[in-house]
């Protein structure tokens, strides 16, 4: 099928971006990547009689250091993140996780941003975003402001982004500190490759071995990825054995909204969330401990 007729607006500036939102309803969309929205509307799924392509304004796309952080551009592309030394080195849980995304072609097309501001319930890129606490800066109007990852999630498809924003980038605390480790686990769907569970996983131990911290995040089980807090405390202060990271494991379908469909049932969904929470709690635990894929 094809998309109804819309128009198109590609501006070189964030301002210029901005401009063309104001005052519009939701008839107007940003486009970034396209993965999302273009599928969307060529199946008659969503509707835009404007469309606003930030894909050419530089200012929302590259990587870098910021003390302590990794900033990256709304429209950095998989690809881009994946070529990055200081990504791979600073923040590896999310070169883990981006490496499972779609395939060649998506991951060249497709942005950190736009998945991020879409919000699919099935995107892998949600629960690494909760797990590390990052922080959005979205601009808007009223000038730019931040977003702890933990309120950027509302619900199905749906953000804390307000009409007429535009998220214009990603701070990632980075993860290269000692007794530190990470995973990143999923069951892919074998149609579309969405993560029908996704578990991203971080460890940091103390100096005794026990946990010092534990932060998990989920994606794909329920109608939005949410942080697995009952797992979390179960591990604080813990020896990190397998019963204790079993045991852990079976609080991480709590509090979510469990999703049900032709391919996985809510059961089976939540048995998932369990059996890939411990398998990544493993893996970090072995990447903090300096094993396999520190």
């Amino acid at each position: 099928m094809y998309p109804a007729e819309f128009d198109y607006h590609a501006p070189t500036a964030l301002a210029d971006a901005l401009h063309l939102l104001q005052g519009h309803d939701g008839t107007v969309k940003v486009l970034a990547g396209g993965q999302s929205l273009l599928p969307l509307m060529k199946l008659r799924l969503a509707d835009a009689s404007t469309l606003v392509d930030i894909g050419r304004i530089a200012e929302l796309r590259g990587i870098r250091e910021d003390g302590d952080a990794v900033v990256i551009g709304a429209t950095t592309t998989y690809r881009d993140i994946l070529d990055s030394a200081v990504v791979g080195r600073r923040v590896p849980l999310l070169v883990d996780t981006v490496r499972q995304i779609g395939d060649m072609q998506v991951r060249s097309r497709g942005t950190i941003g736009g998945s991020l501001a879409h919000a699919d319930p099935g995107g892998d890129l949600p629960a690494t975003i909760l797990a590390v606490d990052a922080q959005m800066t979205a601009a808007g109007s009223g000038g730019t402001r931040t977003i702890a990852a933990r309120d950027f999630f509302t619900g199905m498809l749906t953000t804390s982004l307000n009409e007429g924003e535009v998220l214009t980038s990603v701070r990632l605390p980075a993860l290269d500190q000692a007794r530190t480790g990470s995973a990143y686990l999923k069951h892919r769907h074998p149609a579309s490759g969405y993560a029908v569970v996704g578990v991203a996983a971080i460890v940091r131990l103390a100096a005794d071995g026990t946990c010092q911290e534990a932060r998990v995040g989920v994606t794909g089980a329920g109608s939005q990825a949410m942080r697995a807090g009952g797992v979390e405390s179960a591990l604080q202060g813990k020896a990190l054995d397998d019963a204790t990271l079993a045991d852990a494991a079976s609080h991480a379908a709590e509090g979510l909204d469990l999703l049900s469909d032709p391919y996985a049932s809510a059961e089976f969904r939540g048995h998932l969330a369990q059996v890939l929470t411990r398998r990544a709690l493993a893996a970090a635990v072995a990447r903090a401990r300096g094993g396999p894929g520190a």
